[in-house]
C-alpha cells in the first residue's frame, strides 16, 4: 500500500475513533449524572431554613442558633457568612426581591430579621407577636406576613418602612405555623397547627375570608401557581391539596410510612412539589398531575427545609443533622417511579367523611359572621408509591440503552469503513497492487504460470535447472 494512502488511513481511523468517544460521552454522562446527580455543599453550623435570592443567584442559609451563610449557584459554594441577633431561633425565611432583602422571623426574640443581599448584614429588626415562624413575601402589596405562634395572630409588615401596619387575629388555640401566599387570588394561607385547618386572609383586608378543616395537623404550605392548589404539609401525615378557586379540599396524598416532613417547595419546571423528610433522609417528589409521588431521593441527614432555584432548575435541601445542604438537579424528580411501599394513612382513612368549612369574617378576629358549610362526601385518596432507594431515576429510563446501542453501532461502521479502505484501495494505484512473479531462464524472462512443458525439460536435459548454466540475461517481455 503506497504511503501516503495508509497515512489517510490511519488519520480517518483515529478521527473516527474520537467521533465514537464524544458521542458516547454525551449520551451515557447525561444517564450518570441523573442517577447520581445530587451534590453536598458543606456549610458551618446547624441549617435550618433557606430563601432563594433571584436577583444575585444565591440562596441564603439560615441556621438554628445566631449564624448562617450565603451560597453561589454558579460556584455551589459558601461565599460569605451571616450574624443574627443573640438568642434568635429562624425556623423560615422569605426573599423581598423588589427591596433585595431577606425576611427571617426569630421566634427566640419575637421580631424579625431584615437582612441586605448586597452587604449580607442585617439592617434592621422588627418587633412582632409571640413565637414568630412562617413568613410569605406579597409582591402585589410590598408586605411582609408573619404568623406567630404564640399569639395567635399575623403581623403585617410593610417593606418600605419596616413597620408593622396591621395584625390578624386567627382562631383561638389556632398556633399558625407555615403560610403561602397566592399571588393570582392575592391570598396568604396560614397553617393552624393547633386547630387542624387552613385560614385564608385577603391581602387586600387583611381579614379572614375563609377557613378550611383538615384531617391533619398543617405545618408547611407551597403554592402551585402551575394548578392554582395550595399542598399542605400534614407532618408525616402527607399532603393536604387545597383549590385556590372553591377553597376547599380535592385530594389528599398520603407519604412513605416513617417519613415527618419539614417544609415543602414548588417547582413549577416539573410541576412537582418537593417536600423534605428529615427521618427517612429523603425528599419526596409529588406530581401536580397526578397527585402521585413520582420521586424519592436520598439527601443529608434530616433534611428539614427545601428552596427551588428556577435559575439553575436545582433543589436545595437543608440538612439539619449533619452540617450540609444538598444540590438536587430537577431532572431527577420528574420520572415515576414504580415500586410501591407502604404508606402512611393513619389519617386518611377517615377522608371520605371529612368536611371543608368556609368562614367568610367581616373582621379580623376569629368569630365568623357569616358562614357556609360545605361537605365533601368522598375525597379522592391517592395512592402513594416509592422506590425503596434514592439517586433518583433519569427523565429517559432507557437513555443507556439508547447510547450503547448507538456506540456499538457507530464502532461497526468504523470498522467496515476501515476494511474496506484497506482491502480494495484507490481505483488509479489498482495496478501498483499486482505483483507477477517471474522466474529466470536461459536469455528470457518468463512468468511461472506461462513456461511451457517443454522449456522445463529443455532446461533440465542441458544440466541448467532453474538458474544452472550458462549466464543469464534478464529481458522485459513485451
Amino acid at each position: 500500500m503506497p504511503a501516503p494512502y495508509s497515512e489517510s488511513i490511519r488519520k480517518t481511523s483515529v478521527m473516527v475513533f474520537l467521533i465514537i468517544l464524544v458521542l458516547a460521552s454525551a449520551l451515557v454522562v447525561p444517564f450518570a449524572r441523573a442517577q447520581t446527580g445530587v451534590e453536598t455543599i458543606t456549610v458551618p453550623g446547624t441549617p435550618q431554613t433557606l430563601a432563594y435570592d433571584s436577583e444575585r443567584g444565591e440562596v441564603f442559609v439560615v441556621n438554628l442558633g445566631p449564624r448562617g451563610s450565603v451560597l453561589s449557584d454558579t460556584s455551589n459554594s459558601v461565599v460569605a457568612n451571616l450574624t443574627l441577633p443573640a438568642g434568635s431561633g429562624p425556623l423560615e425565611a422569605a426573599y423581598d426581591q423588589a427591596k433585595g432583602e431577606i425576611f427571617v422571623p426569630d421566634s427566640g426574640n419575637a421580631e424579625v430579621s431584615v437582612i441586605s443581599d448586597s452587604t449580607n448584614k442585617v439592617v434592621a429588626n422588627v418587633g412582632v407577636g409571640g413565637t414568630p415562624d412562617g413568613v410569605a413575601y406579597d409582591p402585589a402589596k410590598g408586605e411582609v406576613f408573619v404568623s406567630n405562634g404564640l399569639d395567635d395572630t399575623l403581623s403585617v409588615i410593610s417593606d418600605t418602612t419596616n413597620s408593622v401596619v396591621a395584625t390578624v387575629a386567627l382562631p383561638a388555640g389556632s398556633s399558625p405555623e407555615g403560610l403561602a401566599y397566592d399571588p393570582a387570588k392575592g391570598e396568604v394561607f396560614v397553617a393552624d397547627n393547633g386547630g387542624d385547618n387552613v385560614s385564608v386572609v385577603s391581602d387586600s383586608t387583611n381579614q379572614i375570608v375563609a377557613n378550611v378543616v383538615l384531617s391533619i395537623s398543617p405545618t408547611s404550605l407551597a403554592y402551585d401557581s402551575g394548578k392554582g392548589e395550595i399542598f399542605v404539609d400534614g407532618f408525616g401525615d402527607g399532603f393536604a391539596v387545597i383549590s385556590d378557586s372553591t377553597n376547599s379540599v380535592v385530594t389528599y396524598v398520603p407519604l412513605p410510612a416513617g417519613g415527618s416532613v419539614g417544609a415543602i417547595a414548588y417547582d413549577p419546571a416539573k410541576g412537582v412539589v418537593i417536600a423534605g423528610s428529615y427521618m427517612s433522609n429523603t425528599i419526596s417528589a409529588v406530581s401536580d398531575s397526578t397527585n402521585t409521588i413520582v420521586a424519592n431521593v436520598t439527601v443529608g441527614k434530616a433534611p428539614y427545609d427545601v428552596a427551588y432555584d428556577v435559575g439553575k432548575g436545582e433543589v436545595f435541601v437543608a440538612n439539619s443533622g449533619d452540617s450540609s445542604v444538598s444540590l438536587v438537579p430537577d431532572a431527577v424528580l420528574s420520572t415515576t417511579i414504580s415500586s410501591t411501599s407502604t404508606t402512611s394513612s393513619s389519617s386518611f382513612s377517615s377522608a371520605s367523611s371529612t368536611s371543608t368549612t368556609l368562614t367568610a369574617t367581616s373582621s379580623s378576629s376569629s368569630s365568623a359572621t357569616s358562614a357556609t358549610s360545605i361537605t365533601t362526601s368522598s375525597l379522592p385518596t391517592t395512592t402513594a408509591s416509592s422506590s425503596g432507594g434514592g439517586g433518583g431515576v433519569p427523565e429517559y429510563p432507557y437513555q443507556f440503552l439508547a447510547a450503547a446501542a448507538l456506540t456499538v453501532l457507530v464502532a461497526l461502521s468504523y470498522l467496515l469503513v476501515r476494511r474496506r479502505g484497506i482491502s480494495s484501495g484507490p481505483p488509479q494505484e489498482a495496478s501498483a497492487r499486482i505483483r507477477v512473479p517471474f522466474k529466470f531462464s536461459e536469455g528470457r524472462i518468463l512468468p511461472r504460470q506461462v513456461r511451457t512443458h517443454k522449456e522445463r525439460t529443455r532446461n533440465t536435459s542441458s544440466g541448467t535447472l532453474f538458474g544452472s548454466g550458462p549466464p543469464r540475461v534478464r529481458e522485459k517481455i513485451s
